[in-house]
């Protein structure tokens, strides 16, 4: 039986479909794209810290009759896969460009939303904005026919709600810390991911980590409470709300390991987080209605202007914040299907160095030396822990 491959071009930002013959039908694979988790869980975790496991750079589907899945055909001879794998030059370019389009977008991210909620204080309302801004470019999406529209079962939408719950209660805690302080000092606490995912895996997991693990965690902690003591824009709001979203963050990547759907039913990452977008939006308008009311409105955004807002302005940076939003999101899960999950992780720690860094210099952030020092501490430890990840125990010997 002939067979279809569906390979992921990383020239653009969404999933390019490419067939390829072969003569042999290959094994339906599993969830192999689940960030933050072993292969054989199913699950996908979102968080940038984050959210890792390897992914799988191409999956395959059966070409059966009736399949509504359609490509173009290509003809390439049976030796193709020589010929269509680009060069290590090229590769590393496209991972160069992804790795910077990763960056971008989680810059200009934070500083538009940190924008629009200095003056619209009502982050369940902005938080939603950007969840319908995303459920918006996925109907795109899927009504091009750029990404194939999954069928969801009532075994995966089992396993995948619970995942959106925690994935907008930790979107919104973060915006309602980015409204309260600075944007350097809310990622510097969310440094403290890895502490939570450690502690949360020991409680509900069973998880013993290594002693380099534990190193780790110790800068990570002092750096954080250094940096806290001395930050000028402190706010307890501001740092518990912080403090939640890493809680809820972590607590859905070591949950979600608790969660196993059959194999045969699967779905690719990109699916996978439009599904709990969509969600998150259908489940975040009802509560941002009960606790800002409605504050889109042309009649308040008029009252708005009479007091002096520029609506204009503070549309656009809504808008924009919400693109980004969503478009950082798919290029992070893009280039976990490059490279390995320490790698990544890696990035990640480079990326919020890049965001705190950045959002000083453009908020004009006062710092002191002794709250740079804790962020850097902190951010020191959160690469070492990448690192002590990958030190595996010693096997006992009886």
């Amino acid at each position: 039986m002939q067979s279809t491959v569906l390979a992921l071009s990383l020239s653009t930002p969404f999933l390019k479909l490419t067939q390829i013959s072969h003569s042999k039908s290959p094994k339906l694979p599993g969830f192999n794209f689940v960030l933050g988790l072993p292969r054989q869980s199913p699950l996908l975790a979102l968080s940038s810290s984050r959210f890792s496991a390897r992914l799988c750079g191409s999956f395959f589907l059966s070409n059966r009759r009736g399949n509504s899945l359609k490509v173009r055909a290509a003809s390439v001879p049976e030796n193709a896969e020589d010929t269509v794998k680009p060069s290590g030059v090229i590769n590393t370019l496209q991972l160069g460009t992804m790795f910077g389009a990763w960056y971008i977008l989680n810059i200009y991210f934070n500083i538009y939303n940190k924008q629009v909620l200095k003056v619209y204080p009502f982050p369940a309302t902005v938080t939603a904005f950007q969840f319908g801004f995303g459920t918006l470019l996925i109907a795109l999406m899927w009504a091009s026919n750029i990404v194939t529209r999954p069928k969801i079962t009532p075994s995966q939408f089992a396993v995948i709600f619970p995942l959106a719950v925690v994935h907008t209660m930790g979107n919104l805690l973060t915006n309602i810390s980015l409204g309260k302080v600075a944007v350097s000092f809310t990622h510097t606490i969310k440094a403290m991911e890895p502490f939570f995912t450690v502690l949360l895996s020991a409680l509900f997991l069973g998880e013993r980590p290594t002693i380099w693990v534990v190193s780790s965690l110790m800068p990570i902690v002092g750096g954080v409470a250094l940096s806290s003591f001395t930050e000028a824009s402190f706010n307890w709001t501001g740092f518990y709300s912080a403090m939640a979203s890493n809680l809820t963050n972590q607590s859905r990547n070591v949950f979600s390991k608790k969660f196993m759907v059959k194999e045969e039913e699967t779905l690719d990452n990109i699916n996978l987080l439009s599904v709990i977008t969509i969600i998150s939006f259908i489940l975040l308008v009802p509560v941002a209605i009960f606790l800002e009311g409605i504050k889109f409105t042309p009649s308040y955004l008029q009252s708005a202007a009479n007091q002096g807002l520029n609506v204009k302005e503070l549309c656009v940076r809504t808008v924009l914040a919400g693109f980004c939003f969503h478009g950082y999101q798919q290029v992070s899960y893009m280039i976990l299907q490059m490279v390995s999950p320490v790698t990544h992780a890696v990035g990640n720690c480079v990326k919020r160095v890049v965001v705190i860094v950045s959002s000083v210099f453009f908020f004009q952030t006062r710092v002191s030396p002794i709250n740079s020092l804790g962020t850097a501490v902190a951010l020191a430890g959160v690469f070492l822990y990448s690192r002590a990840k990958r030190i595996k125990p010693k096997p006992r010997t009886a």
